[in-house]
């Protein structure tokens, strides 16, 4: 696995919702200590802290056109107004066989409360969980189950079944193709965008 070096220095970031079915057991286990290594490495109980404090908005009362470059390298997603710079997230984008596409896109879609079509878990019609990390197209479905699809908050679509969205941010790319942040962070880029807002994609 590559070595990413997160802007401000970011050594971890945050379990803060689902997203994209995460398939890695390293990246979910409680024992794995995260970018960065010795004194630097945190675990998952400072994620959220870290997530936070490497991640910013200054774009309040600011005017100006909305753009945002996505860097797949340093794991940041930048928000600008105007050609001014306001705001950066951290991000987990695609994993290895899943890697996010570069390019110049627009957004194409919002939806506060989207959901996947392709991974999640199955249930029973009581909604207990049958089977985890579910991928529709390989994981045949058990009798009388139900395909639940992961929750994708504030999902802004780009490309395909590509977008923003609250979800997982172990600190490496981890998710199908996705762009995942912090909820608070979607949550203010949800806000700040509306459908054709340019957004570029660049390693």
């Amino acid at each position: 696995m590559k070595a990413f070096t997160p802007l401000f220095g970011l050594v971890a970031v945050a379990l803060l919702g689902v997203g994209c079915a995460n398939y890695d057991t390293r990246l979910t286990s409680s024992d794995v200590v995260y970018l960065g290594g010795g004194a630097d490495a945190v675990g998952r109980g400072k994620a959220s802290t870290l997530a936070d404090a490497n991640s910013y908005w200054d774009g309040d009362g600011v005017s100006g056109a909305p753009s945002i470059v996505i860097n797949l390298s340093e794991q940041t997603a930048s928000f600008y107004k105007g050609g001014k710079l306001v705001g950066v997230s951290a991000i987990s984008s695609g994993r290895e066989e899943f890697e996010t596409p570069t390019g110049k896109y627009k957004i194409i879609q919002k939806n506060k409360d989207h959901e996947s079509n392709l991974y999640g878990e199955y249930v029973d019609a009581a909604g207990n969980v049958l089977m985890k990390n579910v991928d529709v197209k390989k994981d045949p479905k058990p009798p009388g189950a139900i395909f639940k699809g992961a929750p994708m908050p504030y999902f802004m679509r780009i490309v395909g079944g590509v977008g923003m969205h609250q979800g997982f941010l172990p600190g490496v790319p981890d998710s199908h193709g996705c762009i995942r942040m912090p909820e608070h962070m979607a949550a203010t880029f949800f806000a700040n965008v509306e459908k054709g807002t340019p957004v570029t994609v660049t390693r």
